[in-house]
């Protein structure tokens, strides 16, 4: 599961939240963080489950099943996400 350490630091960072404020927010401590990321300790499905929540990804995806495209929107505002939102579903749908 190395795959899923080194997307939980990326989905971390990219968030620019520290290792104790996930930790916080997973009710666990900064070490067993630590831990995830460099391969030591493997999450139980309901960490698993509760860490994709936070970052709106899939479990396969944090276990590198599922490969994520990802569009960078920095600079867009909310009213244009929506309506690429939009677009995408109706593109989905065809």
């Amino acid at each position: 599961m190395v795959d899923f350490g080194n997307r939980l630091k990326t989905l971390r960072l990219k968030e620019n939240m520290t290792q104790q404020q996930l930790a916080r927010k997973l009710g666990l401590t900064k070490s067993v963080i630590s831990a995830y990321e460099t391969g030591l300790r493997q999450p139980s499905y309901d960490v698993l489950i509760h860490i994709a929540k936070i970052y709106d990804v899939s479990t396969d995806y944090l276990l590198g099943i599922e490969s994520k495209k990802e569009i960078d929107l920095s600079g867009v505002s909310q009213e244009e996400k929506n309506a690429l939102l939009n677009l995408i579903n109706i593109m989905k749908k065809n």
